[in-house]
């Protein structure tokens, strides 16, 4: 089993930047993918952004691409997400997730465990 636990999130206005830190208990943290994903009210989980578990590569959504940085400190079993320039539409509960394998990329399928999310609200 592995317990994901994510941190950081809150209430911000529009242009700060924000760190979220998802901290991973169980099994070995260093082999497997890590992403975030995001979900606002009345939408789909969508994916923010993953890094493969040697940090090498990252992939990130369109929407964040330039604002978001992900990366990955193995020694701490810790993932973050860079949030800059925050918009209000970046509004959302920021979930992270422990993939299948060393490298995911988008789709919720391929992440086998959940944490269970830090609101993220951003005022405009």
């Amino acid at each position: 089993q592995v317990q994901l636990e994510e941190s950081g999130g809150r209430l911000v206005q529009a242009g700060v930047s924000l760190r979220l830190s998802c901290a991973a208990s169980g099994r070995t943290f260093a082999g497997y993918a890590m992403a975030w994903f995001r979900q606002a009210p009345g939408k789909e989980r969508e994916f923010v952004a993953s890094v493969s578990w040697n940090s090498r590569l990252t992939s990130v959504a369109d929407s964040v691409k330039g604002r978001f940085t992900i990366s990955r400190d193995n020694a701490k079993n810790t993932v973050y997400l860079q949030m800059n320039s925050l918009k209000p539409e970046d509004t959302a509960v920021y979930y992270c997730a422990q993939g299948r394998s060393g490298w995911e990329t988008d789709a919720t399928y391929n992440y086998e465990y959940w944490g269970q999310g830090t609101q993220v609200t951003v005022s405009s």
